[in-house]
């Protein structure tokens, strides 16, 4: 059974960081991307980023590229997101998700179809 636990959601300043983590198991973590996509209240989902470690692929979305950065520790079978610069409009609920390697590309994250529990980021003025 696929199960994925997103964690280390809080509320923090504008400017602030914090560290997403996304621990995985019951599928082979090596052969799956593992995206970051958010959902702030009357807004769509969006892929915010994604690694892909068998193709080698991060990805990015441009509202947060420069200032998140997503890494992996296969050992572990766990992704983060570093998040850094924090802007109320990165407000929302951030879930992890996971599917096959080639759902990460460098140039964008499909929707996924595994996924947890959300863990929430407030990010104050």
């Amino acid at each position: 059974e696929v199960q994925l636990q997103a964690s280390g959601g809080g509320l923090v300043q504008a400017g602030g960081s914090l560290r997403l983590s996304c621990a995985a198991s019951g599928f082979n973590f090596d052969d799956y991307a593992i995206g970051w996509f958010r959902q702030a209240p009357g807004k769509e989902r969006e892929g915010v980023s994604c690694i892909s470690s068998r193709a080698g692929s991060t990805y990015y979305a441009n509202s947060v590229k420069g200032r998140f950065t997503i890494s992996s520790d296969n050992a572990k079978n766990t992704v983060y997101l570093q998040m850094n610069s924090l802007k109320p409009e990165d407000t929302a609920v951030y879930y992890c998700e996971a599917d096959t390697w080639y759902y990460c590309t460098e140039y964008g994250v499909s929707p996924m179809d595994y996924w947890g529990k959300g863990t929430q980021v407030t990010v104050s003025s």
